[in-house]
């Protein structure tokens, strides 16, 4: 088992997960397309869960595994051992995507609603009555339009790249303790007859 060449591929996968949570973050910024006055978009997009949480402290690690398995001193330990450093500030950074995502997917948008105020409609709901299955409840938020089935979309989505990223992240953890153990991989000895 070679844990460098692991080790890039698991950055390889990482890179576009981080790409995708960023522009989904930035769309969170425009409810259905639309541009609003900050006081009238969601409070949790102002977190930059996903620009910063799932998106820059994901590429560092990336792309210190994109670079893991070079040929080093004592078969590169020490980068694995960097390696595994930076997984658990990328995971670190996927949790804090998580969980701003399931706030964010448990109180609902900031919307205009029938008394012309922006508020969060949806707030304070137990789990039986939460909006979230029961799509009747979305007629509360008039404006913008589709604003609700925008935020779960796209919270949703943010909260499935984090969970994929933290489990790269903690399954790279794991991986580089075997490669400061180990080394990055079994090189073969060549023997050559003078």
């Amino acid at each position: 088992m070679c844990t460098g060449t692991c080790a890039k591929c698991t950055g390889a996968l990482l890179l576009p997960l981080g790409l995708c949570a960023i522009i989904a973050n930035i769309l969170l910024f425009f409810p259905n397309g639309e541009v609003l006055d900050t006081e009238q978009i969601t409070g949790y997009v102002w977190f930059f869960h996903g620009i910063i949480g799932g998106g820059i402290l994901v590429f560092l690690p990336a792309l210190v595994m994109k670079s893991a398995g070079g040929e080093g001193c004592c078969a590169n330990r020490c980068g694995m051992m960097v390696t595994m450093v930076m997984s658990v500030l990328g995971a670190g950074g996927a949790l804090f995507s998580m969980v701003i995502s399931a706030l964010g997917l448990r109180d609902g948008p900031l919307c205009e609603t029938s008394n012309g105020n922006f508020e969060y409609p949806f707030l304070n709901q137990t789990q039986t009555e939460s909006y979230l299955f029961n799509q009747t409840m979305w007629s509360e938020c008039l404006w913008p339009e589709n604003v609700v089935l925008w935020n779960i979309t796209l919270f949703s989505i943010l909260l499935a790249l984090g969970t994929a990223e933290a489990l790269l992240c903690l399954f790279q953890v794991i991986n580089s303790l075997f490669g400061c153990l180990c080394g990055t991989c079994m090189r073969k000895r060549q023997t050559g007859v003078a």
